[in-house]
Parts: C-alpha cells; sequence; structure tokens
C-alpha cells in the first residue's frame, strides 16, 4: 500500500509564492496590451474605409431636412414620437398635430384615418401613405419609399378618442380646401362632431371667406347651435334667433331642452315659439315626403300591375304567373349586369329591351301552349296559371340556385336627392317614379295611335264584332299576352334597382297587382294608375301610425269597401261586352 502512495512534494519557499503570483498578473496585462492595439488598428481602418451603405430603402438626402425639421418632415420631433415605441409620446404627438395642424396636413389626416399611414423608424424616422396596391409615398416630398410589406414600416394605430379629435380636424381642413365641393359635405358632418371653442373660433373665422352661400348660412347655424348651451343668457337667445330657419334634429333637440329646463324665462319662452314654428315646418315637409314615397311605391305597383291590367282587361285571364315574368326580367337585368360588369349604365339600358323580349317571347309561348285552351274556364285557368308559376320559380332555383342576387346600381342612381335635413329621397326610387310614368304614356300611346291598339280595344270591347270585322282575335290575344308578359318583364329591371333578385320577387307584388287591377277598373290603364298612386300613397300615409303590415291590412279592407260600392272598379270598361 505504502508502494502505491505518491511521494509527498516537498513544500515551497515563500519566494516560490512571489514568483507564481507575478506570473498571474502578467496574463491579463498582455491581453488588455493586445486588446487596446486591435482597437486602435480598428479605428484607424474605419476613419480610412468608406462607410457600408445599409440594405434599407435609399433615401434622398437632398430632401431632407437640414435645420430643426418641423411638422410631418422626415426626422421631425412629430415624425420621431410616432414611429417610436412609446405609446404616450405618440398620443400626444398626436393630438399636437391635430390641435395645431402643420400644412399639407389634409391628406395625411385622411390615411390616418383609414388606416394608410405608416412610419419606419430608421434609418431616419419618417411617414409614408400606402396606396390599394400596398406602394408608400412620402406625404411631404412625394417621393416613393417602398411597399408596405418591407421590413421597418409600421401601421399607425389610432383609437376612438383620437378618431373623434379627427373627424372635425378633418371637416375644419376641408372648409379651408380651395375645393368648394367638399365644404358642404364638411359642414354637414360638424353638425355631428364634437367641437370645442377652439374649433368653433376657426369656423368663425372661415366664414367671411365662404363664397358658397349655403355652406355660409349651414355654418351660421352651426355656430349658433353651439351657443345654445353657452352660459350667457344674451348668447343663447342670439343663437335661437340664428336657429328659427334650422330643420336639424340636433338643433331641434336643444331647443326642445332649453324650452323644459332654461332658467331664464325670457330664453325659455323664445325656444319654445321657434321649436313650435319649426315643427310646423317639419311636419309640412314630413307630409311632402310621405306623398313622395307614396308616389314612388305606387310607381311600382303600376308597373307590375299595368301588363296585368291588359291581359286582365282583354282576354279576362286570371295570370297568376305574372309574377313570375317580372322574375325573369329582373334575372335578365342580372345577367347582363354579369356580362357587363364594367359598363352598368349600358347593362341598365340593354336590359330593358332585352327583358321585353325576354319575357314577352315566354308569354306568348305560354299563351299558345296552354292558355287559349282554357278560355272561359277562369277557374281552370287560374289554377293552371299557379301551377305553371310553382314551376318557373323552380327552374330559377335549379339553374340560377335558391340564393338572392344582388344588382349594383348605375352611378347616376346612387345616393340620395337631400333637400333638407327632413326630405330625402334615393335617386334609383325618383328614376323609377319618372320609368313607370313613361312605360304608362308609352303603352298609352301604342293602345291609342296604333293599329295594333285599335285591334286590342276592339277585341276588348266586343270579341264577336271584331271577329266579324275581319279581326283574328287568336293572334291578338297571344300578341296582347306576349305584350302584358313583356311590360311584366320590364317591371323586373326597374325592381331589380331597389330589391334583390331571387326566384320569389314576383310573389311580393302579385297580389297588390291585382288589387290595383280590380279597384281601378278591369282594362281600364287610367284607372290602373289613380288605383296604383292611390294604394301607394295612402300606404305611406297609414305606416307611421299603424305600421307596414296592419297598414296593408286596412288598404285591402278600404279596397274590398270600394268594390263593395262599385264593383266593376272606379273606372269600369265600356262596351257591349263590358254591359253583358
Amino acid at each position: 500500500m505504502n508502494a502505491l502512495r505518491p511521494p509527498l512534494l516537498p513544500p515551497e519557499t515563500p519566494q516560490a509564492y512571489v514568483r507564481r503570483g507575478l506570473h498571474l498578473a502578467l496574463i491579463p496585462l498582455l491581453c488588455l496590451t493586445f486588446g487596446l492595439i486591435n482597437v486602435c488598428a480598428a479605428v484607424q481602418a474605419d476613419e480610412l474605409a468608406p462607410v457600408p451603405t445599409p440594405a434599407i430603402a435609399p433615401v434622398n438626402s437632398a430632401v431632407l431636412p437640414q435645420e430643426s425639421p418641423t411638422g410631418f418632415a422626415a426626422n421631425s420631433p412629430s415624425v420621431v414620437a410616432l414611429a417610436g415605441d412609446d405609446g404616450m409620446a405618440r398620443t400626444t404627438a398626436l393630438n399636437a398635430l391635430i390641435a395645431e395642424p402643420p400644412p399639407g396636413a389634409e391628406p395625411i389626416f385622411h390615411a390616418l384615418d383609414q388606416g394608410l399611414l405608416y412610419t419606419q423608424a430608421a434609418p431616419i424616422a419618417r411617414l409614408g401613405i400606402a396606396d390599394a396596391a400596398g406602394q408608400i409615398t412620402d406625404p411631404v416630398t412625394r417621393e416613393v419609399l417602398g411597399n408596405r410589406n418591407q421590413a421597418g414600416w409600421q401601421p399607425i394605430a389610432i383609437n376612438n378618442a383620437i378618431r373623434i379629435k379627427l373627424r372635425p380636424r378633418m371637416d375644419v381642413l376641408a372648409l379651408q380646401s380651395v375645393d368648394a365641393a367638399k365644404w358642404q359635405a364638411a359642414s354637414d358632418d360638424l353638425f355631428s362632431a364634437r367641437l370645442t371653442p377652439a374649433y368653433l373660433a376657426e369656423i368663425k373665422a372661415l366664414m367671411p371667406r365662404m363664397t358658397d352661400a349655403t355652406v355660409k348660412t349651414q355654418l351660421q347655424k352651426l355656430v349658433a347651435s353651439f351657443e345654445l348651451n353657452d352660459s350667457n343668457p344674451q348668447v343663447r337667445m342670439a343663437a335661437i334667433a340664428g336657429v328659427a330657419d334650422a330643420l336639424d334634429p340636433e338643433i331641434r333637440a336643444k331647443l326642445a331642452n332649453l324650452a323644459q329646463n332654461d332658467p331664464d324665462a325670457t330664453v325659455k319662452a323664445a325656444a319654445k315659439s321657434t321649436l313650435d314654428a319649426i315643427n310646423t315646418r317639419v311636419a309640412a315637409w314630413q307630409f311632402a315626403q310621405n306623398l313622395v314615397f307614396g308616389l314612388s311605391l305606387g310607381s311600382v305597383l303600376l308597373l307590375a300591375a299595368i301588363g296585368l291590367a291588359i291581359t286582365f282587361g282583354v282576354m279576362g285571364v286570371i295570370n297568376m304567373a305574372h309574377g313570375e315574368m317580372m322574375m325573369i326580367g329582373a334575372y335578365t337585368t342580372w345577367l347582363l349586369q354579369q356580362a357587363m360588369p364594367h359598363h352598368l349604365t349600358a347593362a341598365l339600358f340593354l336590359a330593358i329591351p332585352a327583358a321585353f323580349m325576354a319575357a314577352g317571347l315566354i308569354g306568348i309561348a305560354i299563351e299558345r301552349g296552354l292558355i287559349r285552351f282554357l278560355y272561359g274556364r277562369p277557374l281552370e285557368t287560374l289554377l293552371a296559371t299557379f301551377g305553371l308559376s310553382l314551376m318557373l320559380q323552380q327552374a330559377a332555383r335549379i339553374i340560377f340556385t335558391p340564393l338572392n342576387r344582388a344588382v349594383e346600381l348605375p352611378a347616376f342612381m346612387s345616393n340620395s336627392w337631400v333637400i333638407n335635413p327632413v326630405f330625402a329621397i334615393t335617386y334609383n326610387r325618383l328614376y323609377i317614379l319618372i320609368f313607370s310614368l313613361t312605360v304608362f304614356f308609352a303603352l298609352l300611346i301604342l293602345l291609342k295611335r296604333s293599329t295594333f291598339g285599335l285591334r286590342i280595344r276592339a277585341v276588348a270591347q266586343n270579341r264577336a264584332m271584331a271577329r266579324a270585322c275581319g279581326v283574328r282575335s287568336g293572334w291578338i290575344d297571344a300578341l296582347t299576352f306576349g305584350l302584358g308578359s313583356g311590360i311584366a318583364g320590364i317591371a323586373g329591371v326597374a325592381l331589380a334597382q331597389i330589391t334583390n333578385v331571387g326566384p320569389n320577387l314576383g310573389q311580393s307584388y302579385i297580389v297588390d297587382s291585382f288589387m290595383v287591377v280590380v279597384l281601378g277598373g278591369v282594362g281600364n290603364l287610367w284607372g290602373t294608375l289613380v288605383a296604383a298612386m292611390g294604394i301607394g300613397v295612402l300606404n305611406k300615409f297609414l305606416e307611421p301610425y299603424s305600421g307596414a303590415v296592419l297598414a296593408k291590412v286596412v288598404v285591402l279592407v278600404l279596397v274590398i269597401l270600394v268594390i263593395q260600392k262599385r264593383p266593376r272598379g272606379l273606372f269600369p270598361q265600356k262596351g257591349r261586352a263590358a254591359e253583358e
């Protein structure tokens, strides 16, 4: 065991410990010396070598601000804050820019509101506006900076608090624009915006520069409406006088509050008197609007019923498939729009003759193949046409699927015609009213001034005498049924502009169409016009009090009462056959 044990080392002297410590101390000193030598060499090499270009979007040094940049320029304090990671600093910068916008702020604020404003923090802090393709442009220099998908570009996200402050600022900037087309929309929008005294002061300063009298009057009402809440009674009295001609709901609500709760008796009485006068004018405009809406509904009923008035009046056929002719016209409109997606106006005008031909030819085929064998049997005709309507609906479901199809409005039929805050009508309804009257008078001229119309009237008044005079009543029946079906197809073109196209489109109007024809007088076009407009106007005046469903019930009861007194309608057809 002792032989395997290693020999013990001799004990070290103090001098050995000193030498070992000196050796250990020399090692870090040598490393430090070599490090300093390398650093000095690297610094000297950097001073002599060119600086490498970073792999990011190029920066045009000629357009960079050189001294104390401000506003939206690159490296300005505001842009640096917007591009940074500090949320509080970004919000503070946005509030400062909104409160005192630099020149050229309008497009930047619009981009911010739409989520298209981007920032880049390096190599310099700068802003960029992205377009639909993602290309980013410098809002100050108009230089293309790259694509928003490249590294370094981040969108500026804003919350509702910033949007509330941004909205009136954008409206005030629009009022400062040289484009007068922006003024009206901005002045209208300011009524529902949250304005501060600073904004009101800016608006007052802008009013003398407004060359549009309508916009200037609107701004005066705007300022007066906010001064209704002023603490000074004299200011409130002046504001009440300033809004005496206003019909805006916001102003009426503020006047109602003053009329009930204002501590000053004089202000309270003035507010009540002004509010009563405004409510009288509002009632008159609402009456006019209900009248126009009723005529608009009546024009739709007229288009749906005018073809039925011809077939029912001349042939005595109760055509329950008349609604499906409207469906065919609506689907024709949709198909043409799918074929011409970039020419909506042309597609609409081409749809009118196309729908007339499609529905008219199908109507002639129905008369020749089915209805001519059922003359004199009204019950069998009703059941046959009802079954045919179900078949046409199912065919539409098979061909076009049961889903509703939306027809896009052309540009000239979009938006609304706004006369004042109380009265407005959509352009599509207005054009349909004009279109229905045009079709009505065109059909009236056809029946009164053409040989074909003369033969139709002859067959309608006395079929036997018309045959004795050589009129081929069978072909007149076929062409008359085709004419009524073609007009129903035109009605489908109009209905496609106000509702979705689907297999059940015609079923919503078939009952009303029969009601219009029976009330006006079978086969009498003028009676159809009066009945359609009367039912439409009566519906619109009853709806505010009874609701849409109950209004239809009331109208149906009134129609029944009228028919009880005048069984042949308001304008009965004349002739020997009509007297039988």
